[in-house]
């Protein structure tokens, strides 16, 4: 088994050519939270970044809502958002478009009142929610469907939301742009949100649950057995028929995780995984168990299995118990994504 387990470590460093579904790397986080935010706002402004230069702490198409005194998502460390906060009170309250360019690329601004010398640039639009009726269907479809959410602006005020065939364009009016030259209109591509299908649990299932969700994982939990049904309440969705989870690892999934703690189930899973579409297949256990159960796969299942396969899934990052390596293994996914859906 020694040439397979060089071809399953060779796969962290492999973006994965031989699968079709390989998640786009976000511009944020988490983006289901803004826009949930937006979708639910009577009075509220959505903020787009739109361009950014040097060293920023988001990418174009990050978000953040600013609604009263509640906001969803973050553009900076904290220290832009009152700021932006007070800016955004202003377009709900005037109605219209507007633009804000934050640059703290010049020495003098590591030493202003602010003290904000992240050595970069934002450029912003502020977009009253009152002002784009029907916007909050589209937003919610971003989660709900699966698909990419496309976003355009422009400096007169045009502002067009797209998804899975549906599209919404308004007409805002807009404050003239705060900045000179450059580009007058943007469009914005927002990926669809990755998904992770879990085959079985243990104790480190509600902790793993939690943290892939607030990485910005679509999450499906399928577990059968009576003992675990308590276990990772807050996934996305749940399946409890043992033949549910086999299924849909058939299915097209971009992360599937075989973690029942039960050998015979685990083989079942690798042997439906295969089938799959998953890019990542990921392994729980130790290197010996998984020499085991490849064993026992007939030869062209485990060809199919082993381009994809993490196993043990996680990376090493120190510690044992149930948190560890429920770290380990969200870092491991997270680490993954960044690199795969960069190409």
């Amino acid at each position: 088994m020694e040439t397979v387990a060089r071809r399953i470590a060779a796969n962290d460093v492999d973006a994965g050519d031989h699968a079709p579904r390989v998640p786009a790397f976000l511009p944020t986080g988490h983006p289901r939270p803004v826009l949930a935010a937006a979708a639910r706002a009577s009075r509220g402004v959505l903020a787009m970044v739109l361009e950014t230069e040097g060293s920023t702490y988001v990418d174009p198409g990050a978000m953040a809502c600013f609604a009263g005194e509640q906001q969803a998502g973050w553009l900076s460390g904290g220290c832009l958002e009152t700021e932006l906060a007070r800016r955004a009170a202003g377009a709900d309250a005037d109605g219209r478009v507007e633009w804000v360019e934050i640059d703290t690329r010049d020495d003098d601004a590591l030493f202003s009142g602010s003290a904000i010398g992240c050595r970069g640039r934002l450029r912003i639009a502020l977009l009253p929610l009152r002002l784009m009726p029907g916007a909050g269907e589209l937003l919610d479809a971003w989660w709900d469907g699966g698909a990419p959410l496309e976003r355009r602006v422009d400096a007169e005020g045009r502002v067009g939301l797209a998804i899975a065939g549906r599209q919404c364009d308004w007409q805002l009016p807009a404050a003239p742009v705060a900045w000179r030259g450059g580009n007058r209109e943007w469009a914005l591509h927002l990926p669809r949100p990755p998904t992770a299908l879990l085959l079985g649990a243990g104790p480190e299932t509600g902790t793993l649950v939690h943290l892939l969700g607030d990485l910005g994982w679509r999450r499906t939990l399928c577990e059968p057995r009576p003992r675990w049904q308590g276990v990772g309440d807050d996934a996305d969705a749940r399946h409890s028929d043992a033949s549910a989870g086999l299924r849909l690892a058939r299915d097209a999934h971009d992360a599937v995780l075989v973690m029942h703690h039960d050998f015979e189930r685990d083989r079942e899973a690798l042997e439906a995984a295969a089938r799959g579409g998953a890019a990542f297949i990921g392994l729980l256990g130790p290197p010996r168990r998984r020499d085991d159960l490849l064993k026992l796969l007939h030869a062209d299942v485990r060809e199919a299995l082993l381009p994809h396969l993490r196993a043990p899934v996680g990376i090493d990052l120190g510690g044992k118990g149930p948190e560890a390596i429920a770290l380990s293994i969200a870092a491991q996914l997270q680490q993954w994504r960044g690199q795969a859906g960069r190409t």
